[in-house]
């Protein structure tokens, strides 16, 4: 059983890059081709829900959805529910996210090549993000939302490779339709960019994880093994709720993975 509550984190993405076979396609309908090749099989089921509880322990555990009494027995859970990013207290950023203020280089990168871009983000994830997005655009500004917390040689790094440093923290962001025209300051002055990256905190999307007792990484990530087994028998985890690598290749591989484990567990167990 597939229990899917129809809001992935990449819903506001109007088109997803970096999956062979499938560059360009819009997420919604890689989704609803994904579904149909799934729902072909005859005991593979899809419940439009959201999962609020689990218990129980390997091959007994109970599942609980919402506005249901209804409860479901499972062998094996496979959490690939994904996270949640949680976004700044500025205007304009939400509306932007996954459509022209991007995480990725490889899923968007290139749609956006040798374009005004910004980099939203300080300290190490700052200096990482001017590094790698300098293979795409030259035409680079880092936004620190505040006081610096570069080192003296991340700083001179930058300086040296063209990128300016915008110490102002930002008040609001231009776009028509998600797509980013300016960044405004709280001094009053803008800078025109086409797009942004970002690197935002995040939760996992449920928290069913957590009260199971999985181990989680200092990142926030499901800690998992080769075989995306977590730390709880019987529990199993795929996509970015266990990986940073936030790209629809990478998730499938490790749903794969995770697809196999749970089903040479059950047949190994039962045999």
């Amino acid at each position: 059983m597939i229990i899917d509550s129809g809001k992935p984190c990449n819903r506001q993405t109007p088109r997803s890059h970096n999956l062979v076979m499938h560059d360009g396609w819009k997420p919604a309908d890689m989704l609803a081709a994904a579904k149909k090749d799934v729902l072909a099989y005859p005991n593979v089921q899809l419940l439009n829900a959201t999962v609020t509880a689990v218990t129980g322990t390997s091959n007994n555990f109970e599942v609980s959805v919402d506005d249901s009494d209804t409860t479901y027995f499972a062998k094996k859970i496979i959490v690939a529910a994904g996270i949640k990013d949680i976004f700044p207290d500025i205007k304009g950023f939400a509306e932007c996210w996954g459509i022209s203020i991007i995480h990725c280089p490889y899923c968007h990168g290139y749609e956006y090549r040798d374009e005004p871009t910004g980099i939203f983000a300080n300290g190490d994830k700052g200096h990482d993000l001017a590094k790698l997005i300098s293979n795409w655009t030259k035409y680079l500004t880092v936004f620190t939302n505040g006081q610096p917390t570069f080192t003296q040689e991340q700083e001179d790094a930058i300086l040296r490779n063209g990128i300016k440093i915008i110490e102002t923290p930002v008040s609001g962001v231009e776009h028509d339709n998600g797509y980013v025209k300016k960044v405004n300051l709280q001094n009053g002055e803008s800078v025109s960019l086409s797009a942004m990256y970002a690197r935002l905190p995040f939760v996992q999307h449920t928290d069913v994880p957590a009260k199971l007792g999985c181990e989680f990484t200092e990142q926030g990530h499901i800690k998992t093994d080769m075989m995306q087994k977590t730390s709880i028998p019987g529990v199993f985890s795929c996509g970015d709720a266990a990986s940073p690598m936030r790209a629809v290749s990478a998730a499938i591989a490790s749903g794969t993975m995770a697809g196999v484990a749970a089903g040479k567990e059950i047949l190994e167990e039962r045999f």
